[in-house]
């Protein structure tokens, strides 16, 4: 036990700091993620002073992104979804479609292959669940509820919308040795496992209603073991196939009570998600990849956030259209998890990769501030004084 107490001691450190940054940002209007990323890149091998040990930091952050990716899916409804707002079923999956192929085409111009366009595209073309939730639940928020609805119900189709479009892109960028049938072949198998877990974790949750540790050890085993099947066998990345999973088996009575209870170690972990992504952050390597940063932001900006807007104007959805677009207008988890899958199969280069999650940071610090802004009346600025205090926002979705 002594030889593991450096590591434990350390962890326990990265989340104190991670802490006291959150908290210090928020004095300042900024979501806590942003402390978090900054804790991140304090604590890596690229700037001075202390280095904790990533891998470490790594692996408890991939429980993390996991379990919250699993527990989203599982709280999608789509028929309650419809009904409240049908108009999102042709607007959302249209914004990812069409982000998607403005992103890679320009990415194919400027000299990637087509398969590393479409990762790239995809990747700008969706949001973070997380970051949306946060601007729904902020005390600080100026939306109002049918744009809030709207907001979290456009990032719900955006993930089912890019689940179906990660297996193209996928099949695309691997090696020519693996056969494009075989890839497709495990992702529908492994839909088809996703589907039976679907029938029977229900049944053993309700036969451990009156055990709740148990309950609890079988709800996490779920998320993680369905994964990590996902990954070890059918090559699929490990957050695909929790969320997945977690769509697969939807929301009941059972296995909605399994979801709340993994909240407490999915909050605490996807801290740790996000002080990875600060750590991943070479500040050398981003020097060298602004000019793909700034075109990636110029694009985020263009393609996502503009499009919206038209889309949501033009189909008159009940919402508000320039804040609904600014509220989805950054990029997050998904596009960590696809630009390490495009650097892991050399589809992209490590300055790209640098930018991607160089994207990460800054449209998500816009995103939260501005978003508070255009839902403000010009006499609300102006006469607005100190900020109020800001209440513990949750970092990832909370109970419906």
């Amino acid at each position: 036990m002594e030889e593991t107490a450096p590591a434990v001691l350390e962890i326990g450190f990265v989340l104190v700091l991670a802490a006291a940054a959150g908290w210090g940002v928020r004095r300042f209007g900024l979501p806590a993620t942003i402390g978090y990323l900054a804790v991140g890149l304090a604590v890596s091998p690229f700037t001075p002073g202390y280095v904790a040990d990533r891998q470490q930091i790594q692996l408890l952050a991939d429980v993390g992104i996991v379990l919250l990716l699993f527990e989203v899916g599982i709280e999608i409804d789509l028929v309650r979804l419809g009904r409240e707002q049908r108009g999102l079923f042709f607007l959302a999956p249209a914004q990812v479609l069409i982000t998607t192929v403005v992103v890679a085409v320009v990415a194919v111009a400027l000299g990637l292959e087509p398969g590393a366009g479409g990762l790239v595209g995809l990747a700008v073309a969706l949001s973070s669940s997380v970051v949306i939730v946060n601007i729904t639940r902020s005390r600080r928020r100026t939306t109002d509820a049918p744009t809030e609805r709207a907001m979290l119900g456009w990032s719900v189709l955006q993930d089912v919308t890019g689940v179906i479009v990660a297996e193209v892109v996928l099949i695309a960028i691997q090696p020519p040795e693996r056969s494009p049938l075989l890839v497709a072949a495990g992702f529908v198998v492994f839909g088809v496992l996703a589907l039976g877990l679907a029938r029977v974790l229900p049944v053993v949750l309700r036969g451990l209603d009156r055990e709740p540790d148990l309950f609890l050890i079988v709800s996490v085993a779920t998320g993680l073991g369905v994964a990590g099947i996902g990954s070890v066998t059918f090559g699929l990345p490990l957050a695909l196939s929790a969320f997945v999973a977690g769509l697969a088996i939807g929301e009941g009575a059972e296995t909605n009570q399994a979801r709340l209870r993994l909240l407490p170690f999915r909050d605490l972990l996807a801290v740790l998600f996000f002080v990875a992504i600060g750590m991943l952050l070479d500040p050398v390597e981003l020097v060298d990849g602004l000019g793909w940063l700034a075109v990636l932001l110029a694009l985020l900006v263009v393609a996502k956030v503009v499009l919206a807007w038209v889309l949501t104007r033009a189909a008159g959805l009940n919402a508000r259209p320039l804040q609904l677009a600014v509220g989805i207008g950054q990029v997050g988890e998904f596009t960590f998890v696809l630009a390490s899958i495009g650097l892991a199969a050399g589809a992209i280069g490590q300055e790209l990769y640098e930018a991607l999650l160089g994207s990460i940071v800054i449209s998500i610090a816009v995103s939260s501030v501005v978003v508070r802004a255009v839902g403000k009346r010009p006499a609300e600025l102006v006469q607005r004084g100190g900020p109020p205090a800001e209440p513990a926002e949750p970092i990832v979705p909370a109970p419906s």
